[in-house]
């Protein structure tokens, strides 16, 4: 490519590291170009240490910059919206973290944004972009009839100050580690090609643990879908159990359960039983964040300027009605 895609991030976040600079590094047409945080001095502490060459006063200042082709958005949920249509108005492409926003209207929203401006926005569910996803896709679709779909993060997060226990940042269990178990969840069924599959499931129970009013620490979500095909997903940010990162899916065939699906370049597995033949393997490819950062580029470069969020709407609408069924207010809405 001629010209190098030149982004600019929002905030000093740690993870921009894994998210943007390190698989910028190993992009050559791709360049972590500027930064702006809150703090100018954090900013410029962070560019330093990354090799960042121009520092912004303040996020508008990087939006303003002609050089800036891209935004990689790694701020606090409750600013996703907000600070990516900004971008998007200021004829910026986006990288937005996931949860790409706070709720499924606040999708909508950035939504249009992008296609009235004809840019780029993609949310970045790295692990969708590992070839790993794919090949979970295909084994789903040899299990026969789907019958139950398990998916779980959890892991103990002992800091209560973080900010993703801040309700007003868009804090919670469900909205951190729950974004990715839904989006799997979805993925899975939707590799099935059963057509009752295909739409969203009904949340038959949503029990959550509190760390404080409205914030969930933790959520076990039962559902299912009309077909009669049920779902389990296990969300914890204070977990009892050590640790868990997994996926398995039953059908009238056999089954396979995936171990770390979402990091798969740190290690993972799966193991499959299709009518009593058992196998396991791994898939290899390039670090999550790498494919991702790969997929952006190119669809800016491929000259796509339609953003289909319709996979991003669906996912924050899981979401909504995860903390419906529990009885919590929707993130983005003031705390009651």
């Amino acid at each position: 490519m001629s010209k190098k895609l030149a982004i600019g991030m929002l905030g000093a976040a740690r993870i921009g590291y894994f998210g943007l600079i390190k698989p910028a590094s190993e992009i050559p047409h791709v360049e972590v170009a500027a930064i702006a945080a809150r703090d100018p001095e954090r900013a410029q502490k962070y560019a330093d240490k990354h090799h960042i060459r121009r520092v912004h006063r303040n996020y508008e200042a990087l939006l303003d910059d002609p050089d800036i082709d891209a935004i990689y958005n790694p701020l606090p949920n409750a600013l996703h919206c907000e600070w990516s249509i900004k971008a998007l108005n200021a004829g910026k492409h986006v990288l937005c973290e996931k949860p790409i926003a706070s709720n499924a209207d606040e999708v909508r929203a950035m939504a249009a944004a992008a296609h009235s401006n004809e840019r780029v926005l993609m949310e970045a569910f790295h692990y969708r972009y590992h070839p790993l996803a794919a090949r979970m896709s295909e084994l789903v679709a040899t299990l026969g009839d789907i019958e139950h779909i398990d998916v779980g993060m959890c892991f103990p997060l002992p800091m209560t100050n973080d900010i993703r226990f801040n309700y007003a940042l868009g804090g919670g269990a469900t909205m951190d580690v729950g974004a990715y178990t839904a989006n799997l969840l979805r993925l899975l069924a939707s590799a099935s090609g059963e057509q009752a599959l295909q739409q969203a499931p009904t949340v038959t129970l949503a029990r959550p643990k509190l760390l404080r009013e409205n914030v969930d620490r933790a959520m076990r979500v039962e559902l299912r879908w009309d077909n009669g095909t049920t779902g389990l997903i296990e969300n914890s940010l204070l977990s009892s159990k050590l640790f868990r990162l997994s996926a398995k899916v039953r059908g009238s065939r056999g089954s396979m359960s995936v171990l770390n699906p979402i990091a798969p370049q740190i290690y993972h597995h799966i193991s499959l039983n299709v009518d009593g033949h058992k196998s396991r393997e791994r898939v290899t490819g390039k670090a999550s964040y790498t494919c991702q950062l790969e997929e952006f580029a190119r669809r800016i470069h491929s000259g796509e300027r339609k953003s289909d969020l319709t996979d991003a709407i669906a996912n924050m609408s899981l979401i909504d009605t995860i903390y419906q069924a529990a009885g919590l207010p929707l993130r983005g809405t003031p705390d009651p």
